[in-house]
């Protein structure tokens, strides 16, 4: 069985994102990482090559910035990824540049593909998801947070990263039929500097809209107010992937949120019961699930 990683990334170092963690992360789980790394402002093509030479393969892109609708430029780069896969691949493994497996998961990621791999009625393996939010203490508890996503598929004519690369379709817009294990990603993406957070926000919302909505809804401050961005969170009391303990330990900013504040709305607790009492989930699915 043949693992192949992939990610894109592109000025890491200035937006504070844990590539290093990430890719690293999967790493145990694959033969090869490929990542596409776009031509950055700051030493991010040095940061990903020094990861592990000898399975890390880079290849260099330009990012196409004109594409300004729904974040498409992100799949762009996903995809540039994709089809640099070796042809020889049984599953590719994708990791995004904010997300980290933790390794107690390895295991369980390493038994999903070994049960589907000769089953062609499965495209790929539905994860769970932890959104970590304001600091490492909190996750984003509301249904604004998507619960699950496509992070290993199997490499077939057709496929491609979806919308704005949060999950995948296969040949004529199909969504993928995908098996869904017990495993979590750790996303980190809204857990960062908030200096570092607020540039991204200026910066990155660019990648989804024109100059006339940032200028109207992303106002210009030196950081990231995240408390004036939140309804509901918990606390978080497991423990993070060991890749993630000197990152945490140099955490240079305090955020505490108050839970007695969580506000949960009429249609929140209608899915919530339907999830948790009658297995429903009627939230966004961008698959169709499939018990083998």
């Amino acid at each position: 069985m043949k693992v192949t990683g992939f990610s894109f990334v592109k000025n890491a170092i200035i937006y504070d994102y844990p590539i290093v963690e990430a890719i690293r992360s999967i790493l145990p789980l694959c033969d090869e990482v490929v990542v596409a790394v776009g031509q950055s402002e700051d030493a991010t093509r040095e940061l990903v090559a020094s990861i592990a030479p000898e399975k890390v393969r880079i290849i260099d892109t330009v990012w196409d910035e004109s594409l300004r609708e729904g974040g498409r430029v992100l799949a762009e780069e996903t995809n540039k990824a994709l089809a640099a896969l070796a042809p020889d691949t049984d599953w590719a493994f994708y990791i995004q540049g904010d997300e980290v497996i933790h390794e107690k998961f390895h295991p369980v990621i390493r038994a999903g593909m070994e049960h589907c791999l000769r089953n062609p009625r499965v495209d790929g393996l539905l994860f769970k998801y932890l959104h970590f939010y304001g600091s490492y203490d909190y996750v984003g508890s509301s249904s604004r947070w998507y619960r699950n996503e496509i992070r290993v598929v199997r490499p077939q004519a057709g496929l491609f990263s979806y919308q704005d690369a949060q999950g995948f379709r296969k040949a004529n817009n199909q969504k993928l039929d995908v098996y869904p294990i017990d495993a979590y990603v750790y996303h980190y993406g809204w857990v960062k500097d908030p200096r570092a957070m607020q540039r991204k926000q200026e910066n990155f919302n660019k990648l989804w809209h024109d100059d006339e909505w940032v200028a109207r809804n992303v106002l210009p401050a030196e950081a990231f107010d995240y408390a004036a961005h939140i309804n509901e969170l918990q606390r978080f009391t497991d423990t993070h992937p060991a890749l993630m303990r000197a990152r945490i330990d140099q955490l240079n900013w305090q955020f505490d949120y108050d839970l007695s504040l969580n506000r949960k709305t009429w249609k929140e607790k209608g899915k919530d019961f339907l999830r948790e009492y009658l297995g429903w989930d009627v939230g966004y699915q961008n698959y169709r699930i499939v018990r083998v």
